[in-house]
């Protein structure tokens, strides 16, 4: 791994040679690992102290890792939303993280990633967490999947306090008083409640159990898997074969399994012998939820974290290996998104993109050779219901004026810490020479902010932003049940 961790600095340069892809005489199995709150800090190779990941290391050193990757918006939902229609959430009408009392999700008449691959003859499973509506016609099966099992939101909403014992009315966390117990679903009904850490320990097992059964049997066709762990959002939780094997406390275990997790796929589909024909792919849904202190990963040194449009919200490690198409140990510098990985597999597929409008562009190209541009050239920060708080292009990033939280004080054991507001004033960072967003150029460039509101302001009249109170002419209804 020595060789990879030289160039996988934020701001390195990698070249390969391009590639000759051959033709291939049937479609490419795809996995898709969705980690939940892990940060661009949080792998060995990106600069995680006290545990190491070997699995999703190696998945690296065999294929190409990201370093301008970017989650659909820094929380949950829209995050999840941006990966399964290929659009800004926003523009799909999901935003935040949806609640176990909420009646919404994503629209049926919305065409997902699964159900785009499976015109193309795919089976597609789900293992893990959901959190695109809880209510029937939200729930996988009905959005494309043929197999789920899972929790249909985050694992904290439950009636569950941060000590891990059941709340009352003394405990002064109304919203977890009125949760439910954990649902886990299989397929469209629950079938157990959780209620306890020693419950939630399981998780991570059961996941894994039922994805290497999801592989086992559809070997003899093509397949997609959609593996979107719980952790290590908290509340963190393990099981006894990795509790206290870190040195980084319980945050490390969790990471530690989480990587065994990966590796027991892995390995399946090695045993299989369909692991050259089988596109991995990597990523997260968001940065870190600083918050939580010690039971919260890392940035890898970027600004602020989850639930902030800044870079530790939202650039996240993304890896993609598929062995003899994707060159072994390349870094891709590029910038790309969440947004555009249904509209890759659809090319990849030869599948049809959905009818309606995505945002999400094909990067296949970026795949072969780091000899291209990427053909995304700007990206959108949006958060909230619709604000639009940033705008990049390949080297540039321009800040709009907005509120925005910052952690104060972090958290201990499970326990939240403080998190307060701040403002920004329009303000301009050259994110290939200051990842970290730490100085303002905007005096220093006044043509490239010129472009990127002019851009900004195209985005806004066909998304909108509350920002400025402009309507967006081009959003969709969100699915609704009364």
């Amino acid at each position: 791994m020595r060789d990879i961790r030289k160039l996988l600095f934020i701001t390195g340069v990698a070249t390969v040679t391009p590639v000759i892809i051959q033709a291939r005489d049937k479609l490419p199995n795809i996995v898709i690992f969705f980690m939940d709150d892990m940060g661009y800090g949080d792998l060995t190779i990106t600069g995680a102290s006290g545990y190491n990941t070997p699995t999703i290391d190696r998945l690296a050193s065999e294929g190409m890792f990201f370093t301008h990757f970017y989650a659909a918006q820094p929380i949950s939902s829209a995050s999840r939303a941006g990966l399964i229609t290929g659009c800004y959430p926003n523009r799909v009408g999901i935003s935040g993280a949806l609640m176990p009392q909420g009646r919404i999700g994503v629209a049926p008449n919305e065409e997902t990633l699964p159900e785009i691959l499976k015109t193309r003859g795919y089976s597609c499973g789900m293992v893990g967490k959901w959190h695109l509506g809880h209510l029937y016609p939200f729930l996988p099966l009905q959005q494309g999947f043929d197999e789920y099992l899972g929790l249909p939101y985050s694992n904290d909403m439950w009636p569950v306090d941060y000590d891990g014992n059941r709340v009352t009315p003394a405990s002064n966390l109304p919203n977890k008083l009125r949760h439910p117990a954990l649902p886990l679903i299989d397929g469209n009904e629950k079938i157990r409640e959780l209620w306890t850490l020693d419950d939630q320990a399981e998780l991570t097992t059961l996941y894994t159990e039922r994805a290497i059964q999801f592989i086992k049997k559809n070997r003899e066709q093509p397949f997609f898997l959609y593996f979107a762990h719980s952790m290590p959002h908290v509340p963190l939780a393990v099981s006894n074969k990795f509790k206290g094997k870190s040195k980084q406390g319980l945050y490390g275990d969790v990471m530690l399994e989480v990587d065994w997790s990966v590796q027991q796929v892995l390995e399946t589909i090695e045993e299989l012998n369909l692991d050259e024909n089988t596109l991995i792919i990597f990523t997260s849904d968001n940065g870190p939820w600083f918050s939580f202190g010690n039971h919260a990963g890392s940035t890898g040194g970027l600004r602020e974290a989850k639930a902030t449009t800044f870079e530790g919200g939202q650039r996240v490690p993304c890896i993609m290996r598929w062995k003899g198409v994707i060159p072994r140990g390349t870094v891709c510098n590029q910038l790309a998104s969440t947004i555009d990985i249904l509209p890759t597999l659809a090319s990849l597929t030869g599948a049809e993109l959905p009818k309606k409008k995505i945002d999400g562009v094909n990067i296949e190209k970026l795949l072969y050779s780091m000899n291209v541009e990427s053909p995304r050239k700007y990206l959108l920060y949006y958060y909230g219901e619709n604000n639009l708080e940033a705008i990049r292009n390949d080297r540039f990033k321009l800040v709009f004026p907005h509120e925005h939280a910052t952690y104060l004080e972090a958290g201990v054991d499970g326990y939240p810490g403080k998190i307060g507001r701040e403002h920004i004033d329009l303000s301009l960072y050259d994110l290939r020479r200051d990842p970290g967003e730490r100085y303002d150029v905007k005096d220093q460039y006044p043509e490239v902010i010129r472009l990127l509101q002019s851009i900004a302001e195209e985005a806004r009249l066909d998304l909108g932003d509350d920002l400025t109170g402009q309507i967006g002419l081009n959003r969709r209804e969100v699915g609704y049940i009364k």
